[in-house]
């Protein structure tokens, strides 16, 4: 693809390509997309000092900016969109949380125009069909076991919508909805699951190929009775999302991941609600409040730790500074991978020709300067 005279040329980052980091390189603009060259009179941006790397993409997100995904009005969504926009997620699958049947299949409709209008990536149904016993953020009362007949209502209210389902595939029913959702090109994600390593097994051959957010709701390695951890993180099919914002995993967890999965094999989330960038206050999660004190969401009632006041350049920021992951590894975990995953790394995920100008600009120390989405900024580092 060859730009035009209206093209931009952003020059002297570093660039993050598929192949490697490129120094001193240039990505160039062509109204929403990336093109292979530059036409005569096109504009220069110079980002010398800084990073360029692909717009993040959230497959798992509940909200943001004081607006639930769960429960919120279009305007409301789109008040939470723009809120991790602005954090650099140019990509953004809504999730919802466990509720009345009929109530989510309403909600997918809603999410689903929000998705033909091109706003967001898809939906991620988190409940109902998981554990009571690794239920975390949602209302028991409403957990049912994962109904194939049940799924596919979803699916259908979804139009063609639906990218994910976390469920307890361990649960009657649950081998069946997997198959169901592997035929209808939906993924199906092992999550608030109380698996064996046997069990999470025979699931992973029945489809799965995601673990929602490993470590979190379910159980624990052990040596004889290694559960669905080891499972998940031994197998070449099964991507991991990982919330790394210092609360949800430990940083040597964090490092089991990438070592043993492999950055191919991860995906960075934020699992986020609606006080990510908003601040500390009381939220509803679903039916359920949530106190957010000092960044962290739990649940007014027991204490569970309720999704993540988490944005992806934070994730970003934390995994490249403190844990001392490659730049490279942290845009594949960040960018590639869940952009494969959710079927649309044709149009996001990596800064190529023919692509959506979705993309980052980080200074030095990895803080977000700039952010375009389809060729304009949403954040301008000229500003």
């Amino acid at each position: 693809m060859s730009g035009s005279a209206h093209s931009t040329v952003l020059s002297g980052a570093r660039v993050v390509l598929p192949t490697g980091t490129v120094a001193g390189g240039r990505v160039i603009v062509d109204g929403e997309r990336i093109a292979g060259s530059a036409g005569e009179g096109a504009r220069i941006v110079d980002l010398s000092g800084h990073w360029l790397v692909p717009g993040f993409v959230d497959m798992h997100n509940h909200g943001g900016g004081g607006a639930s995904f769960t429960s919120g009005t279009a305007e409301e969504v789109l008040k939470g969109v723009r809120t991790h926009r602005e954090h650099g997620t140019t990509t953004l699958v809504a999730s919802t949380v466990t509720g009345d049947l009929d109530e989510l299949a309403r909600r997918a409709g809603l999410l689903a125009e929000l998705t033909q209008a091109g706003e967001i990536a898809g939906i991620h149904f988190e409940g109902p069909f998981i554990n009571p016993c690794r239920k975390g953020a949602h209302k028991e009362d409403l957990l049912r076991d994962p109904d194939p007949a049940e799924v596919r209502k979803l699916i259908d209210a979804a139009h063609g919508a639906a990218r994910m389902f976390t469920l307890a595939t361990e649960l009657p029913g649950g081998l069946d909805s997997v198959r169901l959702l592997a035929e209808h090109g939906v993924i199906a994600a092992i999550g608030h699951t109380d698996s064996t390593y046997e069990q999470t097994r025979q699931a992973i051959d029945a489809g799965a190929t995601v673990a929602t957010h490993l470590y979190n709701a379910m159980p624990g390695m052990e040596h004889r009775a290694p559960g669905p951890i080891a499972a998940l993180l031994e197998d070449e099919r099964v991507t991991v999302e990982l919330i790394n914002d210092g609360t949800h995993l430990h940083p040597a967890m964090l490092e089991l991941a990438f070592h043993h999965a492999g950055a191919h094999r991860v995906a960075l989330i934020t699992d986020a609600m609606d006080a990510a960038g908003f601040g500390d206050g009381i939220y509803h999660l679903g039916p359920l409040e949530v106190e957010v004190k000092e960044g962290v969401a739990r649940l007014v009632e027991g204490g569970s730790i309720a999704g993540s006041t988490l944005t992806l350049d934070t994730a970003f920021k934390r995994s490249v500074t403190l844990d001392k992951l490659p730049v490279e590894s942290v845009v594949q975990a960040i960018s590639a991978n869940p952009a494969k995953l959710i079927g649309l790394y044709d149009e996001v995920g990596s800064l190529e020709p023919g692509k959506y100008a979705d993309l980052v600009v980080l200074d030095a120390e990895f803080d977000v300067k700039g952010v375009m989405r389809r060729g304009e900024w949403i954040v301008n580092p000229l500003v």
